[in-house]
Formats: C-alpha cells, structure tokens, sequence
C-alpha cells in the first residue's frame, strides 16, 4: 500500500545515475574556473587569492603558469608560492617557455594552478591546448583552479567575433566549462576596467593604448559581461536543478523564471503555444510546451490529434523544449514535469465545458500545485465561430474508426448476454453474489481488450441482465427486495471503477510498449550498422529499418566529390525523390519537403544526415501517412537514426581512406626500397664509365676531332646518369629519414656563391644575377644540402629558360625568416601546376625532350622542409618562374670583436 512518503521518495535511477557518476568522478581532481567577461577584470588575482588562503590553512599546491602581464599585484601574490620550472620548446630557432606537463604529474600536488585555460602550446607539446593538459592532470587526481574568459568558450566564439569585430582563435569546448566542479564570476563594471585599463593595470602602456581603440570599447564590455553573467546563470540553473533532484526537493524554486505551455485538444491550442511564446519572449526565460495524452485524448479523431501534434511542432519552431506525455490525469502529470525541470509557471487554455459538473482546469492545477503560478490563456474568435469550428470538427471525425468504435460497443453488449445465457443454467447452483462476479468478470475482460467506453456498455449491459434474467421476480425489471437496489448499484459502481482502471492500466501498457518498442527499434538499429562496412550495406540495413519502424519508404542520397548528390541505387518500393530539394537540404543542412517549412508541397521529406565532422548525405523518406512527422517522439526517433545512419557513412569513409593511405604507404616504401636498390647497384659502374671516358679522351696516341667529342659526349652523358642516380639515392635516404643535417651557422653568400660556381656549365649559355646583401645575419643550415637546393634549382632554370635568359639569385630577411629567390625571365610555370611540380616524378613539360626524371624539385622540398622552412614557386607577372624557399633565421653567435681577438693573440704570444 503506498504511504503519504513515497511521492517524496527519489528516482532510483536517477539515484543509480548519480552513484554511477560519483564513482567516475571520485578518482578526478576537482576543477575551479575563475570566470571573466574580459582580460582585467581580477581572474588571476582573485585565483591568487584562493590559492594563498588554501596554503595558509595547509593544503599543498603549485604553481604550474600565472601570466602575470606584468601587474605587480599579481605578481606580489606569487611571492611564497612554489612556482613549478617551466619547460623550454625549440620553435623555429627559438626556445618558447611551456607548462611541463611530465614534471607537474610527477611532483603531483594536492592543488596546481593553471592560468590561461585557452591557451595554445607550442608545437612539439604533448597537447596543443592546455585545456588538455588539465585534463590530463585532472585524471591523475589533481585538483586545478584556473582562468578562462567569455570570449574563449567555444559556443560564444562566433558571437562575441560578432560584437567586437575580432574573432579569438583560441577557445575551449564548452563541456570543459560546464563539467566544471566550480566556476566563480568575476565581474567589473566596465567604467571601472577601462579605468584600470588607463592606469596600466591590464596590459603594457603601448598595448594598452591599441586595446583600447579595438577590443576594450565600453559597447563590447558591457555586451560581454552580460554575455558572462547570461553563460553563468545557465550553469548555475544546471547545478540547482541537480541538487533539487538530489535531494528530491518537489516544490519548484522560483529562480528562473521558466515557463510551460499546456497543450491540449480544441481550437486554444496554437494561442496558448503563441501566447507562451510570447511572454517567455518578454521574461527572457526558457520555455516548454507538452501534450499529455490521457486514454480519452488518444481516441480523438484523427483530424483533432494531428491539429495538437501541429501545435507541439509549432511551439518547437519557436524555440521551446517539446514533449509528448502519457498520463490518467492532465494536470497532474503537467505538475510533475513542471516540477522535474524546475518551472514555476503554467500556462493552458481557458476551459469552456457547458456543464455544470465538469471541474475548470484552473482548479485542478491550484489544487495540485499552490506554489506555481498560473495563467490562463483566454480562448480566440468569436462563439458562433468557435461552435462552427467544433461541428466541423466533430463531423470530420465521426467519420474515421466510427464503425471500429460502434463494433467494440457492440461486442461488450453481446459478451454481456452471453454471460446472461450462459449463467442461466446455473441458476439452482449458484447465488446470485457468485452469478453477479461472473458479470463483473465479463467487464474487466471487455475493459482489457476494447477500452473504458466498451467497459462501460458491458457494465450497464451487465446489470440489465443480471436483474431481468436472474433477480426475483425474473424477466421483470421489477425488484421484490430493496437490497437488491444496493447490490445493483455496488455493482454498477464496482464494474465501472473496474473498467475504468483496467482501461488505464492498458493505456500505460500500451504506451510503455511503444517506448519499449522505439528503443528496441534503436538498439537493433544501431547494432546492425555497427558491424557494416560498406555503403550499401548502410543502404540495406537503413531500408529495412525504416520500414519496419515508420513504415515508409527512403531513399539514400551521397554526395560526390564534387558535392553533388547522386541518388544511390535501391530496389522495390523506394521513394521517388527531386535531386533539387534533397541539395538544398544537403547545402544547408537542414530538413526540407512535406511537413516543413521550406518546400512544404514535396511529396518526400528530406533529412540531412549530419555527422560529426561533415554532412553525408540526405536521406528521403515518403509516407501514406505523413502525419507521423508532426510527432516529437517520432521525430526524435528519426533523428536518432539520421544520426546512427551519418556516422556509420563516417566511419566507413575513414576506413577506407584509411585503407588508401595503407596502401600508398607501402607503396611508398616498396618504390623507395627499388630506388634505392637500384641506385647503389649502378653508382659504381657509372663512376667507371666517367672515368674510363676521361682517360679514353686523354689516351696516347692523340684521338682525332670526332674521336674526342664521341668520348666528351660519352663523359657527359656518364655524368648526366650518375647525377640522377644520385637524385634517386638522396630522395630514398630522405624518405626514409636517414639523413641527418649537420646544422652550423654560415653566411648565406658563401653557399650562393658555391652553389654557382657548380652550376657553371648548365647556366653557360645563360646570364646569372646575385642579389644577396653583405648585412645578412648568419643562417644555421646543413650548408651542403642547401647548396643542393640552389643547385638544383638553378639547373632546373637552365634547363627550361632559352640561352641568353637571365637567372637571378636574391635573398633577403623578413619577420625572422631567411627568403632565398632563384627566378628567371623564361617561359613561367604551367597553369595550375605551382604546387604539383614538387612532387616526385613530376616534370614541367611531360613530353620533351629535357633530361631529367622530376626528383630535383622534390628533393628541394624534402630538404628545405627537414631544415622547418618552406618552399614555393609562382610565375612572375613580368613574364617567368620564381622559386623561394624560406629558412628560420634564429639568434646567431655573437662573433668577437678585433680588440678581443688581438687580445686573444696577445695571450698566447
């Protein structure tokens, strides 16, 4: 039997949710934000101040990174603190200080501080965000406060970009904040920040002066703290409703302010979905909008139901959180989910029911929750037009499952004189007490398969009988005894209570089957597309699902590389699609066709199938029943398989460029190793033949003229070979990471001046520019493979620039890079193909007569990008091809002075 205390008992799974999620969470550290709406404001300092008072009452913390930007409070905090060494990354010939995450885990403090939550790590780090690196420490069990402002959370990024003009590249995912333990705002009014800005308090005069004519504007700090305050209202809405469901609390705490929209059957229902609209619009609050369907609602007519179901999806557009609900009793099941979300009012339509037993709604509502306001949304139009609307809508459903209906009360009618006649030989061996449970036995079970009407008939059928056929004096409505009047009505009373729960009873079975029913649906599903591998297994699978679920027909539409979508062949019963809708759908990803309200005539519904990294294609559903789509549930439920049916076209795209990749990689690699094999196997016996034609041009007797150019032709083309040989053999040793750079610091002339003079043959018919100043710093460089690099690209200049063309070498330093430029005044490069002659095997012109196998260019590549530079080519406006390659500059030795050197020399005399 239920007590008075069980309404008040706690959800037990929602108990062994939050069990579970305590043991998740019991190993972790506990994460603080210090929350900001701008730079300035007192993050770091008021984190500081948290962190001193924690040490002086004996807790053990560190330091990990506090940019102190210079602020000498901030930096007067540090003082007394153990600040953890931080850890120094070669970067482009620099060394940048990092967090050292490996020290920090293993110093392994109760608490570490961690500025900066947004912050990008350098290249080379074991995370590129710091983020991470919490992340990392909070699995350890190390507790983290840190720093973090409005403009770096991940889902305000576009917004703030929007208001400030200046679009943040770092940010953090918004799940980091919100699984956050704690996050405390601090706020500053923006007078007061812009006041601290001027006094120096938040940057360096001279980038405080360019802050303040961009980003620190007191239009952006006033939108950006409420942007803050707004983002940590939403937490802490989020942390009071988990603890009002931890410690089942049942009366709704007025803090919010939302709102839930009642929507029932009748003409009210899209004004009490506008109406709340409205004034959520107006308190600025969150909104929901339900429909509880009792065992009444669900017998509407067909008509009726869907003008509800249009209202919900209404009220969706509009911005509110939908719900389709079971339930015996509308207002209570309404109070309960008010309750469960925390909304303190309700709004539902004006009840306008002629009779005068009939209880309003307003009543029912205050009764079961005096502590939520509530308001009635008066009814719209005229009272001729809202009967006029009623009889139409009675009409039109008088006329689906009417005979259904009628049969079902015929039936418990007809079960009601069966029992009569059957019971009437009975009548010397049983009571009538017995005689009457046989009676009330025929209404449960006409109650369990037609419903509370038929239970009804069969109850009044029932008592009819049992006074006619059974009760003295028989075949009489007439009653010899008054106590008969008593059982008749107890058992009148007994068969419509009777009726009346084993009818609900049904309406909740049936409804738990079909949630019971929707989930089995998604399990299966998602099994069955977890073990496919191939798209049109995707295809299969999602065909037979689809219309074993919402017994429509699909269709699959994928895109092609070019984006186009390109309808996937199906077999019998597949929908018949317009390729034009279903693009639009994919372009925008959004839904389109019939029940939408983008091209709403559409036979088909198209829905975007919306993976985590990209679209994948749409997917186009078309029904006899359209109306399933105005469904929540259902809609959901679909979604759910759009999803399921998106990500497995994800995964199965990966796989097979990760199939490809496998593929070319060891391709690759067997490519490499011939070359190489081939190389080292035709090295010597080219080095012969150079040498056999040199001592064949300078043999005794003296050859004659024709003689000698043979054996000069024979040495050059010797030469020729061994070079590409050499080509091969470089470009196997740098595939295979063999090479290793002999870095020094050389003047960059000298390696011009060298690759040069190699190059004096193949630029012999070609005039040569330098344009290399003698004030360049020293460069740290492998100074023979760059001397390599040039070679080759001036080769590659001589080679396809006419005689008489001018070759330019020129150099030059811009913002801490090298630039080296080998351009000509030739024919320039083919269109389109600047990035594609620097890969391996690729020649300028493929069918010509120029030696070469197009290795020299990437060789450059592969060399220029081993030293952390880059390489480029583009075609000149004036007319020919310009090749720079970059390296970074560094900080070069300082190099002593005369009087140190005489100094030097003067010691060791």
């Amino acid at each position: 039997m239920a007590t008075p205390g069980d309404d008040l008992r706690p959800d037990p799974d929602a108990l062994l949710a939050r069990v579970q999620a305590a043991e998740r969470k019991a190993a972790r550290g506990r994460l603080r934000i210090y929350f900001g709406a701008s730079a300035g404001v007192g993050k770091t300092y008021a984190m500081l101040s948290a962190a001193r008072e924690l040490q002086a009452s004996g807790r053990k913390l560190l330091v990990g990174v506090v940019e102190t930007h210079g602020r000498k409070e901030t930096e007067a905090l540090l003082q007394g603190l153990e600040i953890l060494p931080r850890r120094s990354i070669e970067y482009r010939g620099k060394l940048l200080p990092e967090f050292d995450i490996d020290q920090a885990l293993e110093r392994a403090p109760e608490l570490m501080l961690v500025d900066e939550l947004a912050h990008s790590n350098v290249p080379g780090s074991r995370h590129a965000k710091r983020w991470q690196d919490v992340e990392e420490l909070l699995a350890a069990g190390i507790d983290v406060f840190t720093t973090v402002n409005v403009q770096h959370l991940e889902s305000l990024n576009d917004v703030v970009g929007g208001i400030t003009g200046i679009r943040v590249g770092e940010t953090v995912p918004d799940t980091v904040f919100d699984d956050a333990n704690e996050v405390v705002l601090v706020d500053l009014p923006a007078d007061e920040l812009l006041v601290r800005l001027k006094e120096g308090k938040v940057y360096q005069a001279p980038q405080a002066e360019r802050a303040g004519n961009n980003f620190f504007r007191k239009g952006n700090l006033i939108a950006l703290r409420e942007l803050a305050l707004r983002r940590t209202a939403e937490r802490i809405e989020d942390d009071v409703r988990a603890y009002r469901i931890e410690k089942s609390i049942e009366p709704v705490w007025n803090t919010a302010g939302a709102l839930l929209a009642c929507v029932g059957p009748g003409d009210d229902a899209e004004r009490v979905v506008r109406s709340a609209a409205r004034l959520a619009g107006q308190m600025g609050a969150q909104w929901h909008a339900v429909y509880v369907e009792t065992p009444a609602l669900q017998r509407l007519a067909k008509p009726e139901r869907e003008a509800i179901l249009q209202a919900i999806r209404l009220a969706q557009e509009l911005g509110a959180d939908t719900a389709v609900l079971a339930g015996a009793d509308v207002a209570a099941t309404a109070i309960d989910y008010a309750r469960s979300h925390n909304l303190s009012k309700i709004a539902f339509g004006r009840d306008s029911s002629p009779w005068p037993w009939h209880q309003p709604r307003s009543r029912s509502f205050a009764r079961l929750a005096p502590d939520i306001d509530l308001i009635e949304v008066a009814a719209g139009g005229s009272p001729a037009g809202r009967a006029a609307r009623l009889s139409l809508s009675t009409l039109a459903g008088a006329v689906p499952g009417a005979a259904q209906r009628r049969l079902a009360h015929l039936w418990a009618a007809v079960a009601a004189l069966g029992m009569a006649l059957l019971a009437t030989p009975a009548i010397g061996h049983l009571d009538l007490a017995n005689i009457a449970m046989l009676f009330l036995l025929v209404v449960l079970l006409v109650a369990v398969r037609f419903g509370r009407g038929p239970s009804v008939t069969a109850t009044c059928v029932g008592v009819a009988c049992f006074d006619f056929f059974f009760v003295p004096p028989r075949f009489t409505f007439a009653v010899s005894d008054f106590q008969y009047l008593v059982t008749f009505a107890v058992m009148l009373a007994v068969g419509l209570i009777t009726g009346h729960l084993t009818a609900g009873l049904r309406f909740q079975a049936r409804v738990a089957w079909q949630r019971e029913g929707r989930v089995r649906a998604l399990y299966e599903f998602a099994r069955a597309l977890s073990g496919v591998l191939q798209t049109e297994q995707i295809q299969e699978t999602t065909y037979d699902a689809i219309r074993r679920v919402f017994g429509a027909r699909m269709a699959l539409l994928l895109p092609d590389d070019e984006g186009r979508l390109q309808l996937q062949p199906g077999g019998e019963g597949r929908a018949a699609v317009e390729v034009g809708i279903a693009q639009w759908s994919y372009d925008h990803s959004a839904p389109a066709g019939m029940g939408t309200d983008t091209l709403a005539g559409s036979a088909a519904f198209y829905l975007p199938l919306i993976a985590p990294m990209r679209t994948r294609g749409v997917l186009a559903l078309q029904s006899d029943e359209p109306s399933w789509l105005l469904s929540p549930e259902l809609r959901r439920q679909l979604d759910t398989f759009a999803t399921l049916i998106a990500i497995a076209l994800e995964r199965v795209h990966y796989i097979e460029v990760a199939q490809g990749a496998l593929i070319r990689i060891e391709s690759e690699r067997l490519r490499n190793s011939l070359l190489a094999a081939l190389s080292h196997d035709l090295r010597t016996p080219l080095t012969s033949l150079v040498g056999l034609a040199e001592s064949l041009a300078t043999s005794s007797p003296p050859l004659s003229g024709l003689q000698r150019q043979t054996a000069q032709a024979l040495c050059d083309e010797a030469t020729r070979m061994g070079t590409l040989v050499s080509n091969l053999l470089d470009m196997a040793r740098i595939q295979s990471g063999e090479v290793h750079l002999n870095l020094q610091w050389h003047p960059v002339e000298e390696v011009v001046g060298s690759a040069l003079r190699a190059c004096g043959p193949a630029l012999g018919a070609h005039k040569v520019a330098t344009r290399v100043p003698v004030d360049l710093p020293l460069v740290r460089f492998d100074a023979v493979l760059i001397e390599r690099v040039l070679c080759n690209l001036l080769e590659n200049a001589g080679k396809y620039t006419p005689p008489q063309s001018t070759v330019t070498v020129a150099a030059h330093q811009c913002d801490g890079w090298l630039h080296i430029v080998v351009d000509d005044n030739g024919p320039g490069l083919p269109a389109g193909q600047e990035e594609a002659i620097f890969e391996k095997f690729t020649r300028g012109e493929r069918e010509s007569a120029k030696p070469g196998v197009g290795l020299g260019l990437a060789i450059c590549r592969a060399i220029v990008e081993a030293h952390g530079g880059t390489i480029f080519a583009r075609t000149r406006p004036q007319g020919g091809a310009a090749f720079t390659f970059t390296l970074p500059l560094g900080t070069p030795p300082a190099l002593p002075s005369p009087e140190d050197e005489l100094e030097t020399e003067e010691q060791h005399d």
